[in-house]
């Protein structure tokens, strides 16, 4: 089995080392994610202006103050392991070009932030930050920066902005010095963190899924969409709206967005995962490093609320939640793959929702569009999936921004562009006066297919196509089904297949939960009704022998690793996993089980680079980090591998 080489000493720049922070361990494994994938644009891009009388040499003296004074500008990371160093000012020359232009309008400048978005940085070797000065007839008119997520949040890239900008005007630098994440690893507190993972993991199983996916989109969407919509109007509407309710402007928005959802699809319950910076305390609020974090607002509407009774319910559960703003992704996400492989159905919340506009795709605005009508830019990739919405709001220069990111099998692009004019629609009504109750019942019919199953929406139509890919699956029918076979007596999911010989109920259980997060809109059935194939087996399938009863899961029996990919992805599973081998068995990969998920053995985000690694070694590649934090099983993922191509020899030693 390989082994993976110790620790490298850290060149003569390193003056500090040590682990990521909880926060920062997502935006390091979320790097290695293949880009078009990524639901956090890497890196982050915004700009300032130039306050004359500025010049080029002043800007050059601010952004090198800012590098001694900010660590997180000169800090790497390690590309196996959780590790970040911190290197001295002069490590590296600063990361720095300009570029001279005819003209410096507020369209150049978003298209000069796109390109410099657009630019890879490398955070294991270089500046985690890049910048960029536009200059008109050879003065700078603004400076743009870029910085990468695993280092740099886009609250820090607001603050280092600000103090850019803040500097050029000849203003003083704040007295405190900024706190790096390495100062406070040692103060993160897991008995909160438990406590946080404890409340996702509830709200998660309590919420209905994939409340969105039946009532818009495409039926086979596996892209998104983005887009970003700007309304001065909206603008003063939210003012008003958010001073008579006496509650910030991001919750009306927020409750906007909720009511939204409750009309559209008659849901009255279901979970947003809404941003916080984390910055509470005064040391933090200069800190241009990576603390914010996502928290579960539960959203609960009551049939015919008048709004205001919504903003009041959306603004206390925010206040419950934002309790909950330290955890550690790598540990929930894990937790989460071995829930929703144990419930068969992936929990998705319904929202993303961030109160800080970044990023904002950096869509260029069309030309000659007035700067004070509203606009929409979109543009659809059908290579990138997203299985949820996001909305982002900023709110600058009197102008109400909203960037939306969404699956379009959860809103195709008319719905899309629809969803924003219409909040913005919704608080001209509620700035003039309407009450705007929530609807009782949805006023958009649910797609051809979609059932309320106990535990969220689903597509009878998918769960069936993905049954008849397993192998000795002949022909199958989903439906619900009522009886004392339901929990309480409510209807369950009854797949009736008729199978070749040695296709078992647990077969069929196994290969719905290797699709979960590959299929929107699945779960695994509770009930499998098998009919054998063959002479004398006649019967319809609805007649046979139900081989499991009741709500039982079938049983999915252990299973070690067979062929060659496999038992690379075992040896690699046993080296960096840490819940070790099933009780009874003896250590090694031989103890896999093939049928388990790679939560189930201990493996999570943090150790997928390394996973990876010695699949590399291994001779195996075909993978990507972000299915491995699924639910899928082992000889799921072992079935994707695929052989390294090889290399032609050049003389020297061959890489592995």
């Amino acid at each position: 089995m390989p082994h993976l080489p110790g620790p490298t000493p850290g060149p003569a720049t390193v003056t500090r080392s040590g682990p990521l922070t909880w926060v920062q361990e997502w935006h390091w494994f979320e790097r290695t994610i293949p880009s078009p994938r990524r639901v956090n644009p890497t890196p982050l891009a915004d700009h300032c202006h130039v306050p004359p009388p500025a010049t080029l040499a002043d800007i050059h003296v601010a952004l090198a103050s800012l590098t001694v004074r900010h660590e997180a500008l000169r800090t790497t990371v390690d590309p196996l392991r959780p590790i970040q160093h911190v290197h001295r000012a002069d490590w590296a020359p600063l990361p720095v070009d300009h570029v001279d232009l005819p003209v410096v309008d507020t369209d150049t400048v978003e298209a000069a932030t796109a390109a410099l978005a657009a630019r890879p940085i490398d955070p294991e070797r270089d500046p985690p930050w890049l910048a960029r000065v536009l200059l008109e007839a050879g003065q700078p008119r603004a400076v743009l920066i870029a910085a990468h997520h695993v280092v740099i949040d886009g609250w820090g890239l607001a603050v280092l902005i600000s103090q850019l900008h803040d500097q050029l005007r000849g203003g003083d630098v704040p007295a405190e010095a900024p706190t790096h994440p390495l100062d406070t690893v040692a103060a993160q507190p897991p008995e909160r963190a438990r406590a946080a993972e404890r409340e996702w993991l509830t709200r998660l199983a309590g919420n209905p899924t994939g409340v969105l996916a039946p009532f818009g989109g495409t039926g086979h969407g596996d892209g998104r969409h983005r887009l970003q919509h700007r309304s001065a109007d909206a603008y003063d509407d939210l003012d008003r709206v958010a001073r008579r309710h006496q509650v910030s402007p991001e919750v009306v928005v927020l409750a906007a967005l909720a009511h939204d959802v409750a009309t559209h699809t008659g849901e009255h319950r279901f979970l947003a995962s809404v941003v916080v910076s984390n910055r509470a305390r005064a040391a933090l609020r200069s800190s241009i490093g990576v603390r914010a974090l996502t928290v579960p607002v539960q959203i609960d509407l009551r049939p015919g609320a008048a709004f205001g009774e919504v903003v009041a319910s959306v603004a206390a559960a925010s206040a419950a939640a934002y309790r909950h703003g330290q955890w550690r992704p790598a540990e929930l996400v894990a937790a989460q793959a071995r829930m929703d492989r144990g419930r068969g159905v992936v929990t998705v919340p319904t929202i993303e929702y961030n109160c800080y506009s970044w990023p904002r795709d950096y869509l260029v605005p069309a030309r000659n569009t007035p700067p004070d009508r509203a606009a929409t830019w979109i543009r659809s990739a059908p290579d990138e999936p997203c299985d949820t919405l996001y909305v982002d709001l900023g709110l600058d220069a009197g102008v109400v921004t909203l960037d939306v990111t969404v699956g379009d099998h959860l809103l195709d692009a008319g719905q899309a562009m629809a969803l924003p004019a219409r909040l913005c629609g919704l608080l001209r009504a509620l700035a003039d006066g309407a009450e705007c109750p929530v609807p009782a019942h949805s006023l958009t019919p649910a797609a051809a297919g979609w059932w309320r199953a106990p535990r969220g929406w689903v597509c009878l139509a998918k769960v069936e196509d993905v049954l008849r890919g397993h192998p000795g699956v002949l022909d199958v029918t989903v439906a619900p089904s009522r009886g004392t076979a339901g929990e309480g007596g409510e209807p369950h999911l009854v797949a009736h297949a008729r199978i070749a010989p040695g296709v078992t109920s647990g077969d069929l259980h196994r290969h719905v939960l290797d699709h979960l997060g590959e299929v929107p809109g699945i779960l695994a059935p509770d009930r499998y009704v098998l009919s054998p194939d063959g002479p004398g087996s006649g019967r319809p399938p609805e007649r046979s022998r139900p081989v499991t009863g009741g709500t039982e899961t079938p049983r999915i029996l252990s299973r070690p690793p067979a062929t060659g990919a496999e038992r690379a992805l075992a040896a690699a599973v046993a080296a960096v996993g840490s819940a070790g081998p099933p009780a009874g068995s003896f250590e090694g990969p031989g103890a896999v089980d093939m049928n388990r998920c790679l939560a189930d053995h201990g493996v999570t985000l943090v150790a997928v680079p390394r996973l990876l690694a010695l699949l590399h070694r291994s001779g195996f590649t075909g993978i990507a980090s972000d299915e491995l934090a699924g639910t899928a099983s082992l000889g799921h993922l072992a079935a994707a591998l695929e052989p390294l191509p090889p290399r032609a020899h050049d003389g020297g030693e061959t890489s592995p």
